[in-house]
């Protein structure tokens, strides 16, 4: 398997990260169309209004297929900090070392660019991601009861200050 992590739009990318994340969170917490269509509308958002210069996107490629994804959204940046988004891996790269490889993609290129704050939302219970979150320096600075995503979860902040 020829694996890659590319910064570059795919067809067919809103697609496949949308049925990645749709498939993977109505099967371990039961959210449904409310969740799958706000993916799909968020990241079609961002994509529209993308600018290489400020965001990034990296997809992981096994065989020339999206088998994983991360964002960094930074239209923010300035004020709230870049936004990294949209990130998951499938079941077939899950445990492989891809996801820690995407999130040191991401944050190299906030890195490059200078962001003194990186955010992201995410929910208890995401233990793998946590732990991938946290052993790359992010630290969680909110929790609080909300729905954001279709159902009410334990929502959880984390941030990752870069130095300077």
């Amino acid at each position: 398997m020829k694996l890659e992590i590319a910064r570059a739009y795919v067809p067919g990318a809103i697609g496949r990260i949308t049925e990645l994340h749709g498939a993977y969170y109505h099967q371990h917490t039961g959210f449904g169309l409310y969740f799958e269509s706000k993916v799909a509308s968020e990241l079609s958002e961002f994509l529209r209004r993308y600018d290489s210069a400020r965001d990034g996107l990296w997809l992981a490629l096994a065989d020339g297929r999206i088998e994983g994804s991360i964002a960094i959204d930074a239209v923010e940046a300035d004020t709230e900090g870049a936004h990294l988004r949209w990130f998951i891996v499938s079941d077939a790269l899950r445990g492989s070392g891809v996801g820690g490889k995407l999130i040191s993609t991401a944050l190299e290129f906030c890195r490059a660019r200078t962001y003194r704050k990186v955010y992201l939302w995410t929910f208890e219970g995401l233990n793998a991601a946590r732990h991938l979150y946290e052993k790359h320096g992010f630290r969680m600075t909110r929790q609080q009861r909300g729905n954001q995503w279709g159902a009410e979860v334990n929502e959880q902040r984390f941030e990752y200050h870069l130095p300077g």
